[in-house]
């Protein structure tokens, strides 16, 4: 099937649920295929299809309820096999993969689509405009803020992590004599 994984891995991100994702796909493919004669040939074959998936979301009741859970399925984590690893380092880099992932969640779904559609599927800014239904301008300025928001939440989570270190820091010499 044209596109399914990366289809599946945008469905996934919008939904937040696998079987939910997986769902969103094959209804996306069942529609495009019902649909297939309003295709008009010559035109982007990749943003039609993701058109259908967007809007097949934004009218399920996953898109019009977003809610602001995020899954904690360890599957869900990148595969970690260097040998070079410590297991300091492996922390290090999940804690970060997930604070990435929790503050991209945290964005409201059409600065979350705008980002993924071009950071993670590598979309040009032409593609995302049809594929959204939107003029350019309002792609880049989505993306703009989108990233804007993005790096905040991300320079928010990163202090308090760095305060409580300090704080753990401070509490545990408080306890160690003094010569």
């Amino acid at each position: 099937m044209p596109l399914f994984d990366q289809l599946y891995n945008f469905a996934h991100w919008l939904t937040r649920n696998r079987e939910e994702a997986e769902d969103l796909v094959q209804e996306t493919y069942a529609k495009a295929l019902k649909g297939f004669s309003s295709f008009q040939v010559g035109t982007n074959f990749r943003a039609w299809m993701y058109r259908i998936l967007r809007n097949t979301f934004l009218t399920s009741r996953t898109g019009l309820k977003a809610t602001m859970t995020v899954p904690l399925d360890s599957e869900d984590e990148p595969e970690l096999a260097l040998e070079r690893e410590t297991p300091e380092t492996i922390l290090i880099e999940r804690s970060n993969w997930q604070l990435v992932h929790s503050a991209i969640d945290q964005l409201p779904v059409h600065f979350r689509e705008v980002l993924l559609l071009c950071e993670v599927e590598e979309m040009s800014y032409q593609e995302i405009a049809e594929t959204l239904s939107i003029p350019i301008g309002t792609v880049m300025s989505r993306l703009s803020r989108a990233r804007k928001t993005l790096g905040g939440r991300l320079r928010q989570e990163l202090q308090k992590e760095e305060n409580n270190g300090l704080r753990v820091l401070e509490d545990t010499t408080r306890h160690i004599p003094r010569r």
